[in-house]
């Protein structure tokens, strides 16, 4: 999601010095996945390109896990297909996804894809927006993660029709795929950011400083203006929000978000606007916290960081009285 800048200093992306040793100037890559764009800055002496291997890794994550591509596993299970043997990917994001459902007591739950089709944020629509009959009827018989299973590499579901939707944990965990990929190459200084998800290891050498990044104040103009500065070493952070990616209904003029409630099966009503989360866990983990952090009120949020110490949090919210305010848990540096 798109609520998070990286501050970087304007360099260019190659060099042609032949001096290794001595070369301190980054490489970057950029360009468009996932429906999002994606931003790659790293270190390397032997000043490797690997856009191709980057594209590569991201088509295959799509393959496993794009419910807007009709030929992705995901979008065949889908599609009622039990003969899919998933990939590695798709059961590590499983995984992931169940510990986080167990977690937060359903409130992040992957089988929420009917309904964010339902409320037209999904990539399948319907053709009125769903009343509280339909919703009730949806959460019955087609919501609840419990009521799928990963066995022998395949999945089986309760329900044929129960549609899966990773997009709230998905871009996070391409962006650790792709730094495990850059580990494997002995890089270790590098920031990947996709959509707004961020995995940062080591430092920016140019500057010898943590990496630095800002947290958006939530402007519903369209402005973009910056709340905080976060310095990220060997961390994650997403950024989940309300204030961008949302609908308005047609009778009454009232916008609704695309984060879905899955205890209540209607868009999150909270006062929350952002919800930044920092850890040392991957990048996939903090996307999902994050999500799930926006589906709930301040006060649970608060409740659950402090089993969650390993979690940090910046978040914005709206008071009683229309103001802005943050509620702050951060252990780590910041400006």
């Amino acid at each position: 999601m798109r609520f998070i800048l990286i501050i970087l200093v304007s360099i260019g992306i190659f060099s042609c010095k032949k001096e290794p040793e001595k070369f301190k100037e980054p490489i970057q890559i950029a360009g468009s996945a996932f429906g999002t764009t994606f931003h790659i800055t790293y270190y390397d002496t032997l000043q490797r390109d690997f856009t191709k291997q980057i594209d590569s890794l991201f088509y295959l994550v799509n393959k496993s896990m794009s419910t807007y591509l009709p030929t992705s596993d995901i979008s065949k299970i889908n599609q009622g297909d039990t003969s899919i043997v998933v990939d590695a990917y798709f059961a590590e994001v499983f995984k992931k996804s169940r510990k986080i459902y167990e977690e937060t007591n359903g409130i992040f739950d992957p089988t929420i894809g009917v309904l964010v089709n339902a409320w037209g944020f999904g990539p399948a629509s319907f053709s009125e927006k769903p009343d509280s009959l339909m919703v009730k009827q949806l959460l019955k018989n087609l919501v609840g993660f419990d009521n799928v299973q990963l066995k022998n590499n395949k999945i089986v579901k309760t329900n044929d029709s129960i549609y899966f939707d990773f997009n709230a944990i998905a871009k996070g965990y391409a962006g650790d795929v792709v730094g495990r990929y850059f580990e494997t190459k002995q890089l270790d200084n590098y920031l990947i950011e996709i959509g707004g998800e961020i995995r940062a290891r080591g430092i920016h050498e140019k500057k010898n400083t943590p990496w630095r990044v800002g947290i958006e104040n939530p402007n519903f103009d369209g402005s973009r203006s910056y709340q905080k500065i976060i310095l990220l070493k060997n961390k994650a952070m997403a950024t989940s929000g309300s204030y961008r990616k949302f609908k308005i209904d047609s009778v009454t003029g009232k916008k609704y978000a695309h984060i879905i409630n899955a205890k209540t099966g209607f868009p999150s009503t909270t006062n929350l606007l952002s919800v930044s989360v920092i850890s040392t866990l991957d990048l996939a983990d903090v996307d999902g916290y994050a999500t799930a952090f926006m589906a709930m009120s301040l006060e649970e949020v608060k409740e659950f960081l402090k089993q969650h110490q390993e979690l940090d949090v910046f978040i914005i919210y709206s008071d009683s009285a229309g103001n802005l305010k943050n509620f702050t848990d951060l252990k780590g540096d910041t400006e």
